[in-house]
């Protein structure tokens, strides 16, 4: 694939055999890719403040409120890796620009919304031009540069738009539902598709045929991975809800069925969706862990602590917007650091220290979030710190250890990770809130004993998550001791102004 910048038009493009020689070079594609990972991050973020206000308005029950969230995360998840597949074939950039476009007409969408099930369709297609837009966006910023220096750079860009954009939406949320309704939260999608589509279509030319091949797509293995993944997130629903009393067993049972189907059919077809021995790769296999483990703590921590803040203590949208911040300052002001800290202790360590302050912030949170807002300060601060490093240093592990004409398909296993964690963490902190918490969190009048077991169901909710987190980087760990040697970060030409880029 080429790619150019503005000024590439009228002289030399921009391509693998030249590659720019600073972030600044390729600001026009950055800033298209960096567009799509910021819709990505925003958002579900954005959103999760206006649950409550949602609620009341469309009288959403727990569980439909939990899939307002949830049917974007499943449409994304389940299609990544079936819309990477399809992107290697037609093209990225086609791919990409057509997702974008169903992005912007989604989010027009929402000013007709008039019921929740309305919603959770219209949250599904937004996961849908999710799917179709992110796979590539990764890649093309790992094959913009050769060095391991610029990619962890460049990556670390484009991680900040989508970081920031998880942090600061709700802020965001909280002030726009101060003055306007909560629709105006998603049509805000619109413009940012704009940018993003003006970047790439610009900044990036159209797919050679040679970076392009022709096998057939695995439509099978799609349909599995899709049904396990959807299996996965609805049956913990149906078991709490108690639907029909054995259907939410004949679901699980059903789930575990559809997922050794998916396993066995990608082990055996002649053109596998996703090749299974990739995954098993030392580095493939550790990052995938940590941006797994990120990707759930920063969830399962904004869902909890959004409902905590305006539920159990009573605060408005807007000073619960303030109440979060602290990530938002954490995330701003850390990204110079990123790079001399990876430079520091090295990609591995890097990975690991921050995935470990990620799951030590979800502790914290479970331990110390009842007895006052100390306890939630400091978890938003480490799962902040934590996820701006595993933001760029995760994603460059897994296509660093795949081949080189597999990055696609790497960016979109670790966008999948994330997704499916981002997913899993709404769904087990929800689940469990519906189990413990009876009545409709947005209706049902909140009594002093019923307060009191929301607040616990908090605090347990954030036990199993941080248990959850905690195993991913272990896995995370003991699969890293078995790579090679990590890619050093550095570079002879490493200049003052290239560190002012990031």
């Amino acid at each position: 694939m080429h790619v150019r910048t503005s000024s590439a038009r009228t002289s030399s493009s921009t391509t693998t055999d030249s590659p720019p020689a600073g972030l600044r070079d390729a600001w026009l594609p950055l800033a298209g890719l960096s567009a799509v990972f910021l819709f990505e991050m925003l958002d579900n973020s954005v959103l999760t403040v206006a649950l409550p206000t949602i609620a009341r308005d469309l009288a959403a029950s727990t569980t439909a409120l939990q899939w307002v969230s949830g049917a974007y995360s499943v449409a994304f998840g389940g299609l990544m890796l079936l819309f990477g597949a399809v992107a290697d074939r037609v093209g990225r950039r086609r791919t990409m620009l057509v997702g974008l476009v169903l992005l912007a007409v989604a989010s027009l969408a929402t000013v007709f919304v008039t019921s929740v099930e309305q919603l959770i369709v219209v949250r599904a297609l937004m996961g849908i031009a999710a799917a179709m837009t992110t796979p590539g966006s990764m890649a093309l910023a790992f094959r913009l540069f050769t060095s391991q220096d610029l990619r962890v750079r460049a990556l670390t860009v484009i991680s900040t738009a989508g970081l920031v954009g998880l942090a600061v939406g709700p802020t965001i949320g909280g002030f726009v539902l101060a003055v306007a309704p909560w629709q105006v939260l998603l049509v805000a999608n619109v413009p940012i598709a704009l940018v993003a589509f003006v970047g790439i279509r610009a900044g990036i030319a159209v797919d050679r045929p040679d970076d392009l091949h022709r096998d057939p797509i695995d439509l099978v293995g799609a349909a599995l991975g899709t049904a396990s993944i959807v299996g996965v997130l609805v049956t913990p629903t149906l078991v709490v809800s108690g639907a029909a009393g054995w259907t939410g067993w004949a679901a699980g049972t059903a789930t575990v069925l559809v997922a050794v189907g998916f396993v066995v059919r990608e082990r055996t077809a002649r053109h596998p969706l996703l090749d299974l021995h990739l995954i098993a790769r030392p580095l493939v296999a550790s990052g995938l862990a940590y941006k797994a483990a990120a990707g759930l703590a920063m969830a399962a921590l904004s869902y909890l602590v959004t409902l905590q803040l305006q539920i159990a203590w009573g605060w408005p949208p807007a000073l619960a917007a303030v109440g979060t911040l602290p990530q938002v300052v954490v995330l701003l002001a850390s990204g110079r650091f990123v790079g001399p800290f990876v430079r520091r202790v090295g990609l591995d360590r890097a990975a690991r220290l921050s995935a470990a302050a990620v799951v030590v912030g979800l502790a914290v949170f479970a331990l110390t979030a009842r007895l006052g807002y100390p306890g939630v300060l400091v978890a938003l601060v480490l799962v902040a710190a934590g996820m701006r490093v595993v933001g760029a240093v995760a994603g460059n592990n897994v296509l660093h250890g795949l081949p080189a004409d597999r990055t696609s398909i790497g960016a979109a296993l670790v966008d999948t990770a994330s997704e499916i964690a981002t997913a899993v963490g709404i769904a087990a902190t929800g689940t469990v809130l519906a189990a413990l918490v009876p009545g409709s969190l947005g209706t049902t009048p909140w009594t002093p004993g019923r307060t009191a077991a929301f607040d616990g169901a908090v605090s347990i909710a954030g036990v199993v998550v941080t248990i959850v987190a905690a195993v991913l980087v272990l896995v995370g760990v003991l699969r890293a001791r078995t790579a090679p040697a990590s890619p050093s970060t550095t570079t002879t030409t490493t200049t003052t102004q290239e560190e002012s880029d990031v």
